[in-house]
């Protein structure tokens, strides 16, 4: 590839992605779309140059008439699977549709290259403002200097260094208020339930059972604690080994609402309710109340969470809102459920 022809600085177009990589506009355009008839070592050639230059395709570029807006919201969460998720994005369309306003909905799998690809996707498709759940801590491509002057609003989840609005919950003080609970209802031994480390909230949840643990001067007995782990079969292993040993925990604290499920599924079978711990999780869950043993959990409503996001990201759109950014936060009251 020859010398960068972008040096001015302005949005890079598939011209200039062709003279990058040596190649012809139509030839850039096949890659992009699929890589039909284009040699593998050309098509790495001009991808190459793509992420050099930082360039997206306009995928409405030729239908939007100068001055016309997309009316497109781009809404990135990390977990399409979970009920959770599906009712954070019905309140966002909520207030889209009020605003006259459609989303585009995408799914990162908590994987910060897939995230960035939306992202990406989302601005070619030239959205208005971006609302995500953020799979990572850090998100170099939500700065200003990647998505330009498209608000953005943060959900469930903060960025490190990244000034813009954002909803969250009360993760420390609930993780802690539940942990609380179960330390005073179902004696000394808690367990912990966790997410990815590098999820935003799992840290502040894992503080918040730490502090209560502190607060009646308990140690955290760390063979009771499960953090980081992605598979399914294993979280079972070790939650069932927890119950084969003559000190198995009499509580367990679940960061959130698959952990719960999955807390559940690895008792299942479990002879006798009285066997069977406290639970206490972070977010409501399907059919809590059929349960068979004492349950604990501190709710929120996803939609609601939704539709706070879609309102501080309209108030950006309509210049309604402060200048410095808001950052809100939810609280999350403890609701007992008893078989």
């Amino acid at each position: 590839m020859g010398t960068d022809p972008n040096a001015g600085g302005r949005a890079p177009t598939i011209k200039v992605v062709a003279a990058l990589a040596g190649v012809s506009p139509m030839t850039v355009s096949r890659t992009l779309a699929g890589g039909t008839n284009v040699k593998p070592d050309v098509q790495a050639k001009v991808l190459a140059a793509v992420r050099a230059l930082g360039y997206r395709r306009n995928e409405n570029a030729r239908v939007l008439r100068p001055g016309q807006t997309s009316s497109l919201i781009g809404v990135a969460i990390t977990n399409l699977g979970n009920p959770y998720y599906g009712r954070f994005a019905l309140g966002v369309e909520e207030v889209a549709a009020q605003h006259g306003r459609r989303i585009l909905l995408g799914n990162s799998s908590e994987s910060p290259a897939r995230e960035q690809q939306l992202v990406q996707d989302f601005l070619g498709r030239r959205v208005e403002g971006l609302i995500v759940v953020p799979a990572s801590a850090s998100a170099p491509y939500l700065t200003p200097a990647a998505v330009g002057d498209v608000p953005i609003v943060l959900a469930s989840r903060l960025v490190d260094g990244l000034d813009v609005d954002a909803i969250v919950l009360d993760d420390a003080g609930g993780a802690e208020r539940c942990t609380a609970h179960l330390l005073e209802t179902a004696g000394a031994r808690v367990a912990y339930v966790g997410n990815f480390m590098g999820v935003y909230t799992e840290q502040r949840r894992y503080d918040g059972f730490v502090a209560a643990h502190a607060a009646v001067d308990r140690e955290v007995d760390p063979r009771l604690v499960l953090r980081d782990e992605r598979d399914p079969e294993l979280v079972g292993r070790v939650i069932r080994g927890w119950f084969d040993e003559p000190d198995a925990p009499t509580g367990i604290f679940t960061a959130n609402n698959r952990n719960t499920v999955a807390v559940l599924q690895a008792l299942g079978g479990r002879p006798g309710a009285a066997a069977l711990p406290t639970i206490a999780s972070f977010d409501e869950f399907e059919l809590a109340e059929q349960m068979p043993m004492p349950i604990a959990v501190l709710q929120h409503d996803p939609t609601e969470l939704g539709r706070r996001a879609a309102q501080l990201l309209f108030a950006r759109l309509d210049g309604t809102a402060p200048v410095a950014r808001q950052v809100v936060s939810l609280p999350t009251p403890l609701r007992l459920v008893h078989p």
